[in-house]
C-alpha cells in the first residue's frame, strides 16, 4: 500500500500534535467550486472565450461564408476555450483538495499549496482583526489583517491571501462553507471566549478519504 500524501500528519492540517492545553475548534477547507469561480475567474475566462467565439461566426458570416464555413471556424477556438477552462478547473479542484485551514483555541494554522505543501501557523496574537467577506453561494472568505510588524509573503501565500493586498498581505481562509458561523467562531476565540466545537467541524477532509469522496477530480460537462 502506497503512502498517502498527508500520512505523516499527526492530526490531519497539523505537522505536529498541539501542546496541552490548546483545542481544535474548527477544521475545513475551500469548496472547488468557488475556487474556480473567485479565485481562476473561471466563468469570466468561460465569458472571454463566448465573445471570441461569437465574433469568429459573425466575421465568417459577413465575410460572406456559409453556415458550414462558420462551423468549421470555430473548431480550433472551441478547443482551445475547453482546454483553458478544464486546465483552470483541474487547478481549482486540486487547490481545494491539498487545503486544510484549522482553528485552534491558540491559532490558525493554513495548510496549502500543490506542487510544494506549506504549513503556516498564524497565532492569534499576531491577527489584528478578521474580516468576513459572503459570496452568493453561500461560503465566504475570512481575511486577517496581522499587527504591525507582523509580514507574510503575497506570492507565497496565494491564494490563500486577500486580493490586492501584496503592500500588506492579509492572510485568508477562501471559499468556506458556513462562513458566518465559522466567523463567530473564530471572533470569539480571538476575544478569548469560551467556545465549544461540535465533533462534526473537525477532520473534515479525514472523512472525505476515507468515503472515498476527495479522491476523485469534479466532472467536466460542456
Amino acid at each position: 500500500m502506497s503512502e498517502r500524501e498527508h500520512d505523516h500528519e499527526p492530526i490531519p492540517g497539523l505537522p505536529e500534535r498541539p501542546p496541552r492545553g490548546e483545542r481544535l475548534l474548527w477544521q475545513g477547507a475551500p469548496h472547488w467550486t468557488t475556487v474556480a469561480r473567485y479565485v481562476f475567474h473561471v466563468r469570466k475566462v468561460a465569458v472571454y472565450f463566448a465573445v471570441l467565439v461569437l465574433a469568429r461566426v459573425g466575421w465568417v458570416l459577413g465575410s460572406g461564408g456559409s453556415v458550414v464555413d462558420a462551423g468549421a471556424a470555430l473548431m480550433l477556438p472551441l478547443v482551445a476555450a475547453s482546454a483553458a477552462l478544464g486546465l483552470l478547473v483541474l487547478l481549482a479542484w486540486l487547490t481545494a483538495r491539498v487545503t486544510l485551514y484549522t482553528i485552534t483555541s491558540e491559532r490558525i494554522v493554513m495548510r496549502f499549496g500543490v506542487s510544494f505543501q506549506m504549513t503556516v501557523n498564524l497565532p492569534f496574537s499576531v491577527i489584528a482583526s478578521a474580516a468576513l467577506k459572503r459570496h452568493s453561494d453561500g461560503t465566504g472568505d475570512i481575511a486577517l489583517k496581522l499587527v504591525d510588524d507582523e509580514r507574510v509573503s503575497y506570492v507565497v501565500m496565494w491564494p490563500n491571501v486577500r486580493p490586492w493586498t501584496a503592500g500588506d498581505a492579509q492572510p485568508m481562509l477562501r471559499g468556506i462553507p458556513d462562513a458566518e458561523r465559522v466567523a463567530r467562531l473564530l471572533s470569539a476565540a480571538l476575544a478569548g471566549e469560551p467556545v465549544n466545537a461540535a465533533e462534526d467541524t473537525l477532520y473534515p477532509e479525514a472523512r472525505e478519504r476515507e468515503t472515498g469522496n476527495a479522491g476523485r477530480p469534479p466532472a467536466l460537462t460542456a
